[in-house]
C-alpha cells in the first residue's frame, strides 16, 4: 500500500439522480475528479432553520486531488441547487499504487 496523502475523498449530497448526474459529469469534464460514485436513495436528517429535517436525497463519493479541491468547491457551490450544499473532503492514508496511480493521471 501507497500513501495516499495527496488525495482526498469528497462526499457530496444532491435532491435527486439528475442533479447528482448532472455534478458528475461536469466535475469529470473538468478533470477535477477521477471518478464519483453515486449512492442512490439514501435519507438525510439534520437540522435545519431551527428545525430538524428529513429527506431523501443521493450521495456522491468523489476522487481527487488535494490541488484541486478549492476549484471543485466552487464548481459544487455554482452548480448545486442548494443554498448550502455539502461539500466534505476526507483525507487518504493510503491506496493501492495501481489505483492512484489512475486518480493522478485522470486529474489536472
Amino acid at each position: 500500500m501507497k500513501s495516499a496523502t495527496p488525495f482526498a475523498v469528497i462526499l457530496v449530497t444532491a435532491p435527486s439522480m439528475a442533479v447528482a448526474r448532472k455534478l458528475a459529469r461536469i466535475a469529470l469534464e473538468r478533470k477535477l475528479v477521477a471518478c464519483v460514485n453515486i449512492v442512490p436513495r439514501i435519507e438525510s436528517v439534520y437540522w435545519w432553520k431551527g428545525k430538524i429535517e428529513s429527506d431523501r436525497e443521493v450521495l456522491l463519493v468523489l476522487k481527487s486531488r488535494k490541488p484541486l479541491l478549492a476549484r471543485l468547491e466552487s464548481l459544487i457551490q455554482e452548480q448545486h441547487p442548494y443554498d448550502t450544499p455539502e461539500f466534505l473532503v476526507l483525507p487518504l492514508s493510503g491506496g493501492s499504487q495501481r489505483y492512484l496511480d489512475w486518480l493522478r493521471a485522470e486529474t489536472s
